[in-house]
């Protein structure tokens, strides 16, 4: 029962925020304190940092803030890093406001743009501001939910650009995962936003308990069954019974390693285990029995999930009752509905919903965003208790289970096997434990040979990462900085960058370095004294002396690199030379001697001895390069067809036999391999070494002794010069990257000083990665005369990326697409020439995996072929035709009025079918 005086702070509080009390009433339960607090500082006019752990609740204050601007007459954005995010919040915010009163826009769906409530991923909001909207007119919230994103390598800066760029009459709500330097982050945004409150709620809603489940029974991590120690008590002790297991498995490992027959060889042994690692109907069944359904299983590999989901159905088990069942086949029957019948077996729908209707399914990026959308919505419903999944569920859909399994600690990265970070860790057990229905969470750890549970305790106990700027001037970001205010202004804008305020806050301990530094000098000062004179000035001429004679055998290097150059620039066709060094080190003869302008040294191209048709540069030619004889090259030669390349190689290998060459150097054998310079024909060697003799130093018998003293002192002196110098470039190394881009846009004509020509404008609306190279192939007629399917074709490799461990070779539709694919991939390697030039490195070589794909499906290929044909899940073939969607319909904006732009439409046209038109509303 409420006291008079709980009563009385009540109505105080009511009068000093009415709105939120007006809010209050809309939920059934009461709110924690840190959400109490952030929604006082909110309506009293103030932006918020509001750190947070997964489930606790913070999306709450985020939706205080569109309560608060339909209250007040004004406009809130709520902005989300990925499209699904978005989707699920519009459909959230829909269901409490009505529809006409949100809106949801994510660069391929656009519902009702003008409400007052509009939800949108980060980089739509960007482009508002560029662009200079009318929609900004009257906004008054922005909510940045998941704004840890800015941390994000390839789209974190966007984060970034709209803070910066937000008018200061907008509050910001930026609500975030917990992070362990959430104060600077706050102190940042109160720097750029204006008065920021930073709110940091530590403690979970719903306590989660650590398991490892070995076999099939369930061990508790901690000795206490917490998850957590007290905050700054000691941490909780790991359970011994574990920790005895794994003494025993390293124990048997290491008997095994030391002896006995049939031992496998070194580096292909597996490890050994006294306990055994539960399969996975094991997993569900003692999850089951244990009531800790619903359950979340990561397992990192999307095979994987499809696997783990038929071992379970092979295995008859059944998770639902008969009436849960018809409703879950009901839904699903509804949510696909609008899928072609023909791509329905095609998309592997009759296992998705028999797997559904029995409780099971998997979640992976390689899905069907229908499919993910509905495996999403019956688990958040509790209808189905099992999801298999890979990590990427984990990045804030709304899925909160009663208890998460890691099957593993350790996940294929695209590279190489790495540990799960504390921070992953976290992020994944963060799902464990509802908030209003469980009473607890639980994370579960799978036991596998050689797993440590201290190792395991450490991730438990380790709650936050550190987030950290990956901010960096973009070309487009400068066309539209300086068309707004000028390049002096736009530079200093971007001085207020969290990437700049975190380089700056470095120097602190950078200037520390520096006085210990200087103390440091002071002594080896004192130990180089010498009683004939300063010994210093002496050890200064022996350092002159020694960077004399360096230098001229670096002059010397650079003269033989220039001869090499010269040599490259004299070749011709048919030319054979022996290349001296390298992957392609050999035999190998000239079939187009790639004289290049000044700029840019020769780059021929050859085909050597085995076979391999390659462009080379000055770095295969460490020395000069002379014909050894010559050949005709056939006019029908292709280096593109193998048996042409086999035919030409075994006419090279005999033509040059018997005739005398060099493998190691590539010289002819009665030619001298190197021009002789003397160090002593510099006069500044003969002017030093004599001034050294003549210093009293020289007869020092204590010489060496103080050399030895005054080298440290060189040294430290030359470092604490260069720390120095780094703490003057960080105070505006963002600023300096800026003039950098903006010195490639000068050269290239999109800028003239603070004016943005009309190639510049162009550049203004094209926001891909490698905008720039869009750009360049607009305004030199690249793609002009391209039919619709030839232009998805090229346009697919600025947006596709193959994976790393299984790249398809390039395959185009026909010789035309592939000559323009040829131009393209030229044209970039031209504009990241012109980027090293100025220090700057944004572009990335086009990749064509896709090409004929693309063509395939624009000139109407089935969902069956083109998936048969890639060999790519239904899932990624979707995204991967958005990105190319989002491209063409940017390249239809920027080419203007005229043949290019119809045809660009007409690909969308042709791309925007079938599966690809019905995922619009999915992530």
């Amino acid at each position: 029962m409420t006291s008079p005086a709980e009563k009385f702070a009540q109505a105080t509080a009511s009068r000093r925020h009415p709105h939120l009390a007006e809010f209050r009433g809309l939920y059934g339960f009461t709110l924690d304190p840190f959400q109490v607090e952030a929604c006082h500082e909110v309506e009293d006019g103030r932006g918020v940092l509001v750190a947070a752990p997964t489930g606790s609740g913070k999306t709450l204050v985020g939706e205080f803030a569109v309560h608060l601007a339909l209250a007040t007459g004004r406009k809130c954005f709520y902005t989300t890093p990925i499209k699904a995010l978005s989707n699920q919040k519009f459909h959230d915010l829909v269901e409490r406001y009505g529809a006409d009163r949100v809106g949801l826009l994510t660069g391929d769906s656009t519902v009702n743009g003008e409400a007052p409530v509009v939800v949108m991923t980060t980089e739509v909001l960007r482009n508002m501001l560029y662009a200079g909207s009318r929609t900004l007119d009257g906004l008054g919230f922005v909510v940045m939910d998941e704004v840890h994103y800015l941390a994000d390598r390839f789209r974190g800066a966007v984060w970034e650009e709209v803070i910066i760029g937000l008018p200061e009459s907008v509050s910001v709500i930026s609500l975030s995962a917990t992070v362990s330097n959430a104060e600077e982050f706050g102190d940042w945004l109160s720097e750029v936003r204006g008065s920021t409150t930073t709110i940091v709620e530590e403690r979970r809603p719903v306590p989660l308990h650590q398991h490892v489940l070995v076999g099939r029974k369930l061990f508790p991590l901690f000795e206490d069954d917490e998850a957590e120690s007290a905050p700054g008590g000691d941490p909780a002790r790991v359970n011994r019974q574990l920790e005895s297991m794994a003494r025993q498995d390293w124990q048997l490992d290491r008997a095994r390693k030391g002896g006995g027959r049939g031992r496998p060889a070194k580096g292909h042994r597996r490890p050994q285990s006294r306990h055994r690692t539960p399969s996975r109907v094991e997993t569900v069944d003692k999850l089951a029995a244990e009531g800790l359904l619903p359950a979340i299983v990561f397992v990192f590999s999307r095979a994987g999930c499809a696997a783990a989901v038929q071992q379970v159905l092979d295995a008859r088990t059944m998770l639902t009752t008969p009436e849960e069942r018809r409703e879950i086949e009901a839904r699903v029957d509804e949510a696909c509905a609008h899928l072609p019948d023909e791509d329905l077996h095609v998309l592997g729908f009759h296992e998705l919903r028999d797997g559904l209707g029995r409780g099971v399914a998997a979640h992976h990026a390689g899905m069907l965003p229908a499919f993910k959308e509905v495996v999403e919505q019956l688990f958040s419903d509790g209808l189905v208790k099992v999801v298999f999944a890979t990590e990427t569920l984990a990045l804030g859909i709304n899925m909160p289970a009663r208890s998460v399994v890691i099957e593993r600690l350790t996940k294929w990265n695209g590279e190489a096997h790495v540990n799960v970070t504390p921070g992953e860790y976290t992020q994944l057990t963060g799902r464990a434990g509802r908030r209003g229905i469980d009473v607890e969470g639980h994370g579960v750890v799978l036991w596998q040979p050689e797993l440590d549970p201290r190792q395991v305790a450490g991730l438990a106990s380790t709650r936050t990462y550190p987030l950290n700027s990956s901010f960096r001037p973009s070309y487009n970001m400068a066309v539209n900085l300086v068309d707004q205010m000028g390049r002096r202004p736009a530079g200093e804008l971007l001085e207020q960058s969290f990437a700049q305020f975190q380089a700056d806050r470095a120097v602190v301990g950078m200037v520390r370095q520096i006085k210990k530094a200087d103390d440091a000098l002071d002594g080896y000062r004192d130990a180089a004294q010498c009683h004939l004179g300063d010994f210093l000035e002496y050890a200064r001429l022996r350092r002159d002396l020694k960077d004399v004679e360096s230098s001229g055998a670096r002059q010397r290097k650079v003269d033989r690199r220039q001869d090499a150059v010269a040599s490259l620039a004299r070749l011709k066709v048919g030319d054979v030379i022996n290349v001296p060094g390298g992957k392609f080190a050999g035999l190998a003869v000239v079939l187009d001697p790639g004289v290049a302008g000044s700029a840019e040294a020769p780059r021929p191209l050859v085909l050597t001895a085995s076979r391999h048709s390659r462009r080379l540069g000055p770095v295969d030619f460490p020395v000069p390069v002379e014909p050894i004889t010559r050949m005709r090259i056939p006019k029908s030669f292709n280096a593109r067809n193998a048996q042409a390349r086999r035919d030409l190689a075994s006419t090279l290998r005999n033509r040059a036999e018997g005739l005398r060459w060099q493998q190691d150097t590539g010289y002819r054998a009665d030619r001298p391999t190197e021009r002789v310079v003397d160090d002593r024909t510099d006069p500044r060697v003969a002017e030093l070494r004599a001034a050294m003799k003549a210093h009293p130093c020289h007869a020092c018998p204590d010489r060496e002794a103080h050399a030895r003293w005054a080298e440290r002192y060189t040294k430290l002196e030359r470092d604490t010069e260069q720390q120095r110098r780094r703490i003057e470039q960080r105070t505006n190394t963002v600023a300096r990257q800026f003039d950098r881009v903006c010195e490639v846009l000068d050269d290239l004509g999109y800028l003239d000083g603070d004016v943005v020509t009309d190639d510049g404008r162009r550049l203004q609306r094209l926001y891909s990665e490698l905008d720039l190279l869009v750009s360049e192939c607009l305004r030199r007629g690249v793609w002009d005369g391209l039919d619709a399917g030839q232009l998805a074709a090229v346009l697919s490799g600025l947006t596709f990326e193959s994976r790393k461990d299984d790249p398809p070779a390039p395959r185009f539709p026909d010789r035309t697409t592939l000559d323009v694919a040829d131009e393209m991939a030229s044209l970039c390697s031209d504009l990241q020439a012109l980027e090293r030039q100025h220090r700057v490195r944004f572009l990335s070589t086009p990749d064509f995996g896709f090409a004929e794909t693309a063509a395939a499906w624009v000139g109407g290929a089935t969902l069956d072929e083109v998936l048969r044909t890639t060999g790519m899940a239904a899932g990624d073939f979707v995204r991967t035709m958005k990105q190319l969607i989002d491209l063409v319909a940017q390249v239809a904006d920027a080419a203007g009025p005229g043949p290019l732009r119809t045809t660009a439409r007409q690909t969308l046209d042709g791309l925007r079918r079938g599966v690809v038109a019905y995922s619009s509303l999915s992530g």
